[in-house]
């Protein structure tokens, strides 16, 4: 057969371009709403690679809180850190231990109160509550220092500081779920 005749079969699979860059080809698709993606707009997840748009989808299912959720659980955050390092700064050589427990009250206080809806906003914003709550005696542990007796009023702010350090952080993990040695 001379190379004149010879007929080139067509590719059986069409080519996929990219729905959000339509001049890039590419053989990946979502595999939740099957539309072609390129590989920048391919997002890697345990069950394959998804599109931006189906993974904002899925992220909005997980985020339950209501409008009333947030005040209410900055208050009760806030005035539950403001007692807890209050009565820790009973607790001298506990203080160190008695923040993580703290932490973890507040954060199961703050679930319980917004009925265990949650968001991404609402575990920000309620962390920051827990450092304001902390925040007046860790002020008013400044004072001192600039009145007198510096060494004591040091050492005050220091375990103030480390308080409201472990107490922030203890807050955040358990009541964003993130677990550590895992």
């Amino acid at each position: 057969m001379n190379a004149e005749n010879q007929v080139i079969p067509e590719d059986p699979t069409p080519k996929l371009y990219c729905y959000n860059h339509p001049q890039r080809e590419t053989m990946l698709r979502c595999n939740r709403c099957n539309r072609p993606i390129c590989s920048e707009c391919a997002v890697l997840t345990p069950t394959g690679y998804r599109c931006r748009e189906c993974i904002r989808g899925q992220q909005k299912t997980f985020d339950t809180a209501r409008a009333f959720d947030y005040p209410l659980a900055v208050v009760v955050a806030g005035v539950i850190s403001f007692l807890g390092s209050y009565l820790a700064g009973f607790l001298w050589f506990f203080i160190l231990m008695a923040a993580p427990i703290v932490g973890v009250i507040i954060a199961e206080a703050v679930r319980w109160v917004v009925h265990r809806r949650r968001s991404r906003l609402l575990s920000q914003v309620t962390t920051v509550a827990v450092v304001v709550g902390s925040l007046p005696l860790l002020v008013v542990a400044l004072l001192p220092l600039f009145m007198g007796n510096p060494l004591s009023s040091l050492i005050t702010l220091l375990l103030r500081g480390a308080y409201t350090a472990l107490v922030t952080t203890s807050f955040y993990y358990r009541l964003t779920g993130i677990q550590l040695g895992r």
